[in-house]
């Protein structure tokens, strides 16, 4: 007998009939005599009806009203599939975050988990009971307020609640039957990874890859928490074995890249001929940072003169406007000569802990794109990543040509 926790997202509870074969894939768990606790998303496309909600209500809403209303998605979900559940003829009840309780930090709207009580949850477990718990909420204790935990905070959830009651794995369903060496929507021939390091997932998901929220992995491998990725949608009586996230020792045949994410949520910003003298940089980058606005490639090109330099530096496409609107304004302080800016760019990534012990692979990269006749606008590198800034049109070219060139195309 296992302990297991399963988290089903949006797309996998988006009507009653889904609901229902989320309770076949639970059902097939109880019947092989483990103990389960199920975490929830709201319906697809619920969370964002109760967001815009609140801003027809108020343009200047109060957060914590905010997170009291998206946080009632994962409540309808987590009764809906206790009732399903108790139709089958599985013991079952819901709960919400905090119930439990989940406690959290005071950040609404983006909260983080402190602590989870297992006491309730483990009572629930010998009364042979299906916890059904609402993901992406929890509570501060200290103002007894409830709190959620930002997009994609469910994974978090539930990766949280195994490291808690010390679950054997956690299996995180969604639309997609486990991680892939980039998205198949633009390269066929990519194909599923049976494991994946915990670093190398890390990576894929802050740089583009959408199977898992960042922070759930950050849990996962603090916690090391044995997480599969699996899809809801495979037969519950015979479902795939997904993609396993792990520790490095556990992945027996490492490749030099695991991965190619790309992500299109970039905005390139320049400053030409700023003085080349000390504080220059954090005369641009601290006040940024202070207006939350995270900065990602940095690239710094000093004249000939040795005088002036060239700055220059992406941030999310969210946040273009806002930061050149601060750059405008700090430009007697900082004295650029000219501001630049380009949203029409993409972040390529190739991921993979075998980079470790492996030379010369980003200039193989550099070479396969410039013989494809595309252009790098920036580049970072990192001990298991690197990263290259080019033009958006050549988004799907560059993609494929590095899934290629690293031998991740499927046989």
């Amino acid at each position: 007998m296992a302990r297991l926790v399963m988290k089903f997202g949006g797309t996998s509870v988006a009507n009653i009939e889904r609901i229902r074969n989320v309770a076949q894939h639970v059902k097939r768990e109880v019947d092989a005599g483990h103990e389960v606790a199920v975490v929830v998303s709201a319906m697809s496309g619920k969370t964002n009806e109760l967001v815009a909600w609140c801003a027809d209500a108020s343009k200047l809403y109060d957060k914590r009203e905010y997170d009291a209303v998206v946080a009632s998605g994962e409540q309808v979900t987590s009764g809906l599939l206790a009732i399903a559940l108790q139709e089958i003829g599985i013991d079952a009840r819901s709960w919400q975050g905090w119930q439990i309780p989940i406690r959290t930090s005071d950040a609404h709207g983006s909260a983080r988990i402190e602590s989870i009580g297992d006491e309730r949850l483990g009572e629930g477990f010998a009364r042979k009971e299906v916890a059904v718990i609402a993901g992406f909420q929890g509570i501060h204790e200290a103002t007894g307020r409830l709190t959620t935990l930002g997009r994609g905070g469910s994974d978090t959830s539930a990766v949280a609640i195994a490291a808690a009651i010390k679950a054997d794995r956690c299996d995180i369903y969604t639309d997609v039957d486990g991680v892939y060496t980039t998205d198949p929507r633009i390269v066929p021939k990519a194909r599923r990874l049976d494991r994946v390091a915990f670093e190398e997932m890390l990576e894929m998901a802050s740089l583009g890859a959408k199977v898992l929220q960042v922070r759930s992995v950050e849990v996962a491998m603090v916690h090391k928490v044995k997480t599969f990725v699996r899809s809801s949608f495979d037969d519950p009586a015979d479902p795939r074995p997904g993609t396993l996230i792990c520790d490095e020792e556990d992945i027996v045949e490492q490749q030099v890249v695991t991965g190619i994410a790309f992500s299109r949520d970039e905005a390139q910003l320049t400053l030409r001929r700023v003085s080349d003298k000390p504080g220059v940089a954090a005369a641009i980058f601290v006040p940024l940072a202070e207006a939350n606005i995270n900065v990602d490639m940095i690239i710094q090109v000093v004249s000939d003169d040795a005088k002036s330099t060239d700055i220059t530096f992406t941030v999310p496409q969210a946040d273009f406007e806002r930061a050149r609107a601060m750059l405008e304004g700090m430009h007697g302080d900082i004295g650029y000569t000219t501001l630049q800016g380009a949203t029409d760019v993409v972040k390529i990534s190739a991921i993979g802990i075998g980079m470790r012990s492996h030379a010369g692979v980003a200039a193989r990269a550099f070479k396969a794109l410039a013989d494809k006749g595309i252009n790098i606008r920036a580049i970072t590198t990192s001990e298991i990543k690197f990263s290259v800034l080019i033009d958006a049109e050549y988004t799907e070219l560059a993609v494929r040509t590095l899934h290629t060139l690293y031998g991740l195309d499927k046989a």
